[in-house]
C-alpha cells in the first residue's frame, strides 16, 4: 500500500489554542504519524491565535457552505510548524468568540451550527485534497464522518474519542440547518433521547473508533462510564479499540524545558525548581517538606469534589499543596476559600502553560483523584518530570501508574494508587506519600524510575499506523 494521505481533524491543537489535553495529543500524534503518513491538521482559526506569529496565510479562494437557510463565507488558512502542515477553517461565527467552546462550565448556543460548519469545512477540504483518511476527534469533529460517508464514502474515516462525557448533544430543532434528515435520525444514527448527538456520527459512520486507553475501551462499554452510550458502543463494538495516548518528549523535557530555573536528569536536581516556585507562590518552609500539586480542569470528572472534602485535612500534614486550573465557578469559589484559611495551600486560577511546567519541576507528587479518566497526560508529564503521581485506579490512569506498594507492575510508572471514590481513601493515599517522602533513597530511587519510562508515541504511533492501514484496505 502507498503512502496513506491523512487529514487530522480537531477542535484544539497546542500551541494554536488549548482547554485541555485534547490539544496536546493534537499536536503530537500528528508529529509522530510523519513516519508512516502524509499528515496535515485541520482545526478553526480561532481570534485568540496569533496569525503573525505562526506565519499563518489564506490558500486559495473562499468558498460558500449551506447550513440550512444560511450561507457562511469560508477560507482555508495554512502554516508549516514543528514539521507539520496546519490548516485553519476560518468563519466568523465559528471563530470570532472570546472562548473555543463558551464561557467556563458553559457552551454557546449555537455550538451545534459553529461545529457543524467546522465539519463541512473539513469535508469539503478532504475531498478537494484526495485524502485517503479522516482522522476525526471528539464530538467537535464527528459529524464530518456522516457528512464524508455521504459525499465520498469511499474516503476512510478514524474517529477517537477522547472523552465520552462531552457528546455535543443539541436539541432536534438543529436537524435542518445541520442537513440531517429522517434516516439519520434514528436510535442508529444520530438520535439520542430526542436530541441530536455528534459523538454518535463519529461512532456510526466511522470505519473504527479508538478511545485514549485500553482501559477506558472496556470502560465505556458499561452503565457506570458509558454516559448512555454503553448500548450503542456495544453494537459497535467490533470496530472499536483503546490505543494509549503519549506524550511529546521534547516539549516535555526537564534537561531542555526554558521555563524552569534549573534544567535537570535526575530527581535530586529538582531542588532549585522547588526552590524556586516555593517562593513564588509563596509557600512556607523549605524543599523538605513534600509538594503536592493539582493541575486541570475543575469539574466533577476531575474529582475536585473528593479534593476539597480532602483538603481541610491533607493541609495539615507536614506538606505544601499548589492548585492550578479553571473551571466550574462553585469549585473555584470553594477552593479559594480553603487557600485563604491555610497558608500552606496556594491557588493559582486560568491557564498557564509555562506555569504548569515549573509545579511539574518543582513538586514531589502529583494529585489525579479523577472520579474516571480517559487517558490523562498529567501524570506521564509528571513522571517525565520526576514527579510521582497519585492517582485512583481508572481509566488510563490504570494503564499508566501501579503502586509503590504493589508486587505486580503491568506498565511501567510507578505511584500512589486507591480506588475508592471518597476522601478518606484519597487522605490516606495522601498519608502514604508523605511517609514514602521521608525514605530518601527509595523516594529517588522510584522518581528515577518514572523519568526513564518510556511515555512518548512511538509504540501508539505503530499502532495507529496499522488501524490507518486496516481501514482504509477495509481489513478487520
Amino acid at each position: 500500500m502507498h503512502r496513506p494521505r491523512v487529514l487530522f481533524a480537531a477542535s484544539e491543537i497546542f500551541p494554536f489554542a488549548k482547554t485541555g489535553g485534547l490539544a496536546d495529543v493534537a499536536y503530537s500524534l500528528p508529529r509522530a504519524m510523519r513516519a508512516y503518513a502524509d499528515i496535515e491538521a485541520i482545526m478553526p482559526l480561532y481570534a485568540s491565535i496569533d496569525r503573525k506569529r505562526y506565519g499563518i496565510e489564506p490558500l486559495g479562494d473562499p468558498f460558500w457552505i449551506g447550513m440550512g437557510e444560511r450561507r457562511f463565507r469560508v477560507r482555508i488558512f495554512g502554516c508549516k510548524y514543528g514539521g507539520v502542515l496546519y490548516r485553519f477553517v476560518y468563519e466568523s461565527a465559528l471563530c470570532d468568540r472570546p472562548y473555543l467552546y463558551g464561557p467556563p462550565g458553559e457552551g454557546y448556543d449555537d455550538n451545534a451550527i459553529r461545529f457543524g460548519l467546522f465539519c463541512r469545512a473539513i469535508v469539503r477540504y478532504a475531498v478537494r485534497g484526495a485524502f485517503d483518511l479522516l482522522h476525526l476527534n471528539d464530538w467537535q469533529t464527528a459529524l464530518a464522518a456522516l457528512y464524508l460517508s455521504e459525499e465520498k464514502p469511499e474516503t476512510a474515516a478514524v474517529f477517537t474519542i477522547h472523552n465520552l462525557a462531552y457528546q455535543g448533544v443539541f436539541d432536534a430543532s438543529q436537524r435542518a440547518p445541520l442537513g440531517l434528515e429522517d434516516r439519520h435520525f434514528t436510535m442508529d444514527g444520530v438520535e439520542f433521547y430526542g436530541g441530536i448527538s455528534f459523538m454518535k456520527a463519529g461512532i456510526r459512520w466511522s470505519g473504527r473508533v479508538t478511545t485514549v486507553s485500553p482501559t477506558y475501551a472496556s470502560e465505556i462499554l458499561t452503565p457506570e462510564f458509558g454516559c448512555g452510550l454503553e448500548g450503542f458502543l456495544r453494537y459497535h463494538r467490533d470496530k472499536l479499540s483503546g490505543i494509549l495516548n503519549g506524550i511529546d518528549e521534547k516539549q516535555f523535557s526537564p534537561q531542555r524545558d526554558r521555563a524552569l530555573a534549573a534544567s535537570y536528569d535526575s530527581p535530586r536536581g529538582k531542588r532549585p525548581n522547588k526552590a524556586a516556585y516555593l517562593r513564588e507562590a509563596g509557600l512556607p518552609g523549605t524543599e523538605e517538606k513534600p509538594l503536592f500539586i493539582f493541575i486541570g480542569r475543575f469539574a466533577a470528572q476531575k474529582g475536585l469534589d473528593l479534593l476539597i472534602e480532602a483538603l481541610p485535612r491533607i493541609v495539615q500534614l507536614p506538606c505544601n499543596v499548589a492548585i492550578l486550573g479553571e473551571g466550574e465557578s462553585r469549585y473555584r469559589s470553594r477552593l479559594s476559600v480553603l487557600a485563604s484559611q491555610h497558608e500552606n495551600l496556594h491557588l493559582a486560577l486560568g491557564y498557564d502553560e509555562e506555569l504548569s511546567h515549573r509545579m511539574y519541576a518543582a513538586a514531589d507528587f502529583l494529585l489525579m483523584p479523577s472520579l474516571f479518566e480517559p487517558c490523562g497526560l498529567n501524570q506521564m508529564i509528571a513522571m517525565r518530570y520526576g514527579t510521582l503521581p497519585v492517582v485512583r485506579r481508572t481509566g488510563g490512569l490504570a494503564d499508566t501508574v501501579a503502586d509503590v506498594g504493589g508486587t505486580e507492575t503491568p506498565v511501567c510508572g510507578r505511584g500512589f494508587c486507591f480506588g475508592e471514590k471518597d476522601a478518606d481513601a484519597l487522605v490516606g493515599t495522601v498519608q502514604r506519600a508523605v511517609r514514602f517522602f521521608g525514605r530518601d533513597d527509595r523516594y529517588m530511587e522510584t522518581a528515577a524510575h518514572d523519568m526513564a519510562c518510556d511515555f512518548s508515541w512511538n509504540a501508539s504511533a505503530k499502532k495507529y499506523a496499522e488501524l490507518y492501514r486496516e481501514t482504509i484496505t477495509g481489513e478487520r
